[in-house]
Parts: structure tokens; sequence; C-alpha cells
């Protein structure tokens, strides 16, 4: 039988630092733990909620930083992708918002359960750094993103 993908509609936070610096988690799929990626921020809005308030949500739920919905750029960038993890496959639409944050703790104690499982840290990014370090991360625009993010506007 094949299974039907679950669609899912999804902000995700590029929180920038005063050095122009993106905030991304380190982290693996359960099905395959032995290849960890870079990845933002971010998640599923729930019913009712705007991508900006998901946005704010996630942002606090994964790093415990606070950021008010309207404090959120406009978009920069919006696709479509589809892919597993677990055993579960989505069909997810991302849009990708900055968010300016003042230096902050990052704390995991909010995370969900599969989240803090499949975590295993954070580092804050330059695109230069992230492209030069050899890791993987996705989307594979990345880099991109965080000089987009990074541009004050």
């Amino acid at each position: 039988m094949t299974e039907i993908p679950l669609r899912r509609f999804t902000a995700r936070v590029l929180p920038v630092d005063s050095h122009g610096r993106v905030l991304l988690l380190r982290g693996f799929d359960p099905a395959r733990p032995d290849a960890p990626y870079w990845f933002t921020i971010g998640g599923a809005a729930e019913e009712a909620e705007t991508l900006e308030q998901a946005a704010a949500r996630e942002l606090f739920e994964e790093v415990g930083i606070t950021a008010a919905p309207e404090s959120f750029g406009r978009p920069l960038e919006t696709h479509t992708v589809e892919f597993s993890f677990g055993d579960r496959a989505y069909v997810q639409d991302q849009t990708y918002f900055p968010v300016r944050v003042d230096a902050a703790e990052v704390r995991f104690d909010h995370m969900e359960e599969i989240e803090l499982a499949t975590t295993l840290g954070h580092h804050w990014w330059g695109a230069d750094e992230l492209e030069s370090s050899g890791d993987v991360y996705y989307p594979e625009i990345l880099p991109s993103l965080i000089r987009k993010a990074a541009t004050p506007g």
C-alpha cells in the first residue's frame, strides 16, 4: 500500500543576530541517525494560525527566543518540498521569515519529544562559513537565504 504524504504549511525562521549570522539547528532523521544536517527553525502552522504566528511560536518552542509575530520580515522565499522523516512522508510548503534578535541564550526546554531526541545542537552561521563548512544543510539554498536575511531592510 502506498502512503499518502502528510500535507503541511510551514513557517521557517531565520533569526539574525547583530553580526548578520543566522541561528541553525543540527539534527538527524530518526531513520538515518548517522547522517546529521543543519536546518532552519520552524514547523507547521496550527489551525487558524497565520504563518507569522507559527514562526513566533516555533521560535520560542524550538530555541526559547521570544519575538512578536509582527516583528518577522517579509518572506524571503516560499517553495514546496517532499521528504520523509522517520517513517512518515511529507509534502511541505515552506515560507522563510527573517527576524532580528538580540544575542540570546538558546534553550531546548520547550521542544517536543521527537525534536529533542533528534536535535544535536545549534550554531550561529554566516553564509560563507556554512558554504565552506563541508556540512550537509537543508535547503540547498540556505546560504542564499542567510545572505538575504542578513541584509538590512
